[in-house]
């Protein structure tokens, strides 16, 4: 099978799976519209010449480029990634900070991730496996300290609860008052 095919599918898989957790939160419309962007050329492309199966291809054109344009452009057009919400900062010594998130979008955000663990661990996935993922890379973010808590707490109780009991929260507490 073709790179293109394959990386095709895996995107098609991804979205899938993002548009059932966002339907299982209430997120009708962020589960239909979610990473269109992935579909243009400037995104799709770069997919398939460094797709790989097990991990984003953006990772693979950030190594041998030093940046990945593809990523650039998927989170300047993605609200549920935090890197979207990144402006200059009102604080003196601070040149760049993270902004709060909507609360819709921070859910769409743990939806995401846990489709990327789907995706790429495959038969392995543990609902530990989007947590274990956040805090390796946290330490590097640039994200406001409430959408770091709102989607920590999100991701433990995943890991320590399951995904019923988590999207029961989220539907029935959480978008209740956000």
């Amino acid at each position: 099978m073709s790179k293109w095919i394959k990386h095709l599918k895996t995107i098609n898989h991804h979205k899938w799976l993002v548009m059932k957790y966002c339907f299982r939160a209430g997120l009708y419309k962020q589960g239909l519209l979610h990473d269109l962007s992935k579909y243009s050329w400037t995104e799709f492309l770069v997919g398939v010449k460094y797709y790989q199966g097990n991990r984003s291809p953006n990772n693979a054109e950030r190594e041998a480029k030093g940046y990945s344009l593809a990523w650039l452009h998927h989170k300047g057009r993605n609200k549920h990634h935090l890197e979207y919400w990144i402006d200059y900062s009102l604080n003196e010594g601070a040149p760049m900070a993270g902004m709060k998130m909507p609360v819709k979008y921070v859910v769409e955000m743990f939806c995401d991730r846990i489709a990327a663990s789907k995706n790429y661990n495959k038969e392995n996935y543990t609902d530990g496996d989007p947590l274990n993922y956040f805090m390796a890379s946290k330490e590097h973010y640039l994200i406001h300290e409430d959408t770091e808590r709102l989607l920590e707490k999100l991701l433990v109780m995943l890991k320590e609860k399951g995904e019923d009991e988590t999207f029961r929260y989220i539907r029935k507490e959480l978008l209740v008052k956000g």
